[in-house]
């Protein structure tokens, strides 16, 4: 992966300040921002225009440069100063976002996938609340969905899976709460999609034969999908683990899991044309046919 420019980068939080300050009002104080940006899974152009923008006006960017294209970066100023969040603790990171606020800056904090999925958000939200610094999360595209676009399907089937479980195998770094094992989200039956659990696929494949899945049960397991080095192989619950230590992947991999990634499924309603809504009327005779069909379902 390419880096980004060194003369853009600053080491630490106290590195180079941004040249440009946000504008305010004559007599008033300049008004720090942090946002929170999605950066998707990989390839730069899966950003939103909300995300490009964001960078764009940035005055500071940090981002994960390990999880993180460097092509986002050229939508960043020629000026701004650039962050590596993997040399940043916590503490480092509040650190710029005081620096922001007493400052005027503007903060683009650059995220792999979607914040709301294992971004260690929250942590930082709270942060700025305590501080008084103004927030913005920009959504981006989770690498869940990439890789049911990659692989070709939809995630809810009609009548075979109309819900998809987002999750990760416990027993890692992060404990996870009572009730939420693979083997009780397995009960469902359901599309799942499991995070961060390459590195003890044995233990992901004995909690979905626990919770009820057969050994068939097709899944797809994709590896820094949307990257050059992206690597997508379907196989089953049965052959997951020997998968896994065949391609020697222990992180940035992402397991889709159940029916719905073989099925079919029957029609929807939707596009039926005996289904009728505010902007179509429904042709009577399917209409009697649709209904006859619920009925003996």
């Amino acid at each position: 992966m390419a880096e980004p420019q060194t003369d853009r980068v600053a080491g630490s939080p106290t590195g180079r300040p941004a040249e440009r300050r946000a504008e305010s009002p004559a007599g008033t104080s300049p008004a720090g921002r942090v946002t929170f940006v999605g950066a998707g899974p990989g390839a730069a152009d899966l950003l939103t225009f909300r995300a490009a923008r964001a960078i764009a006006e940035a005055d500071v960017v940090i981002w994960a440069a390990s999880l993180v294209r460097a092509e986002v970066l050229e939508h960043a100023r020629a000026d701004a100063e650039i962050l590596d969040s993997a040399a940043l603790s916590l503490e480092d990171v509040v650190a710029v976002y005081r620096r922001a606020l007493a400052e005027g800056l503007k903060v683009a904090r650059v995220h792999s996938g979607d914040p709301s999925l294992w971004g260690g958000t929250q942590e930082q939200l709270d942060r700025c609340a305590e501080i008084g610094i103004e927030t913005e999360i920009v959504p981006g595209v989770s690498s869940f969905s990439a890789v049911a676009a990659l692989a070709g399907r939809e995630l809810t089937i009609p009548e075979v899976a109309q819900s998809v479980i987002l999750t990760r195998l416990g027993g890692g770094k992060t404990p996870m709460p009572p009730g939420e094992e693979i083997r009780e989200f397995a009960r469902h039956g359901t599309t799942m999609a499991v995070f961060l659990s390459a590195a003890r696929s044995g233990q992901l494949v004995r909690e979905l034969l626990e919770g009820g899945y057969p050994t068939t049960t097709p899944v797809v397991v994709a590896h820094q999908v949307t990257w050059p080095e992206e690597l997508v192989v379907r196989c089953t619950i049965g052959t997951l683990e020997e998968t896994v230590k065949e391609h020697r992947l222990w992180k940035h991999t992402l397991f889709l899991i159940g029916p719905a990634l073989e099925a079919h499924g029957t029609r929807s309603h939707l596009y039926h044309p005996g289904h009728f809504h505010g902007f179509r009327k429904a042709d009577p005779q399917a209409r009697r046919a649709l209904r006859e069909r619920g009925a003996s379902s």
